[in-house]
């Protein structure tokens, strides 16, 4: 199963690219943002995360609930969060 989950714009890794460090569950990583780009997103910003990529932004109250939901589910949370870790997007070095 793939969730969607929640997680906060920590900084915007590399604009030219469109990567941002994303904060998910205690784990910070690298998050497409190109889907949303258009909507202006900035560090403190909360986002709905699938496979890599932001697709939408989602307001503070609506993660937290999301988050708590999803750490109800266990097992399944555990893997997606596994799964999160094991598919990074590194930053664009020239």
């Amino acid at each position: 199963m793939c969730l969607g989950i929640p997680g906060q714009i920590v900084e915007i890794a590399d604009e030219t690219f469109q990567i941002a460090k994303v904060d998910v569950g205690g784990v910070k990583r690298g998050v497409s943002i190109a889907l949303i780009a258009s909507e202006g997103v900035a560090p403190g910003d909360w986002v709905l995360i699938h496979v890599g990529f932001a697709m939408s932004k989602i307001e503070e109250q609506e993660a937290r609930e999301t988050l708590s939901l999803l750490q109800d589910m266990g097992q399944t949370y555990a893997d997606e969060l596994k799964m999160l870790k094991e598919s990074q997007i590194e930053e664009h070095n020239p």
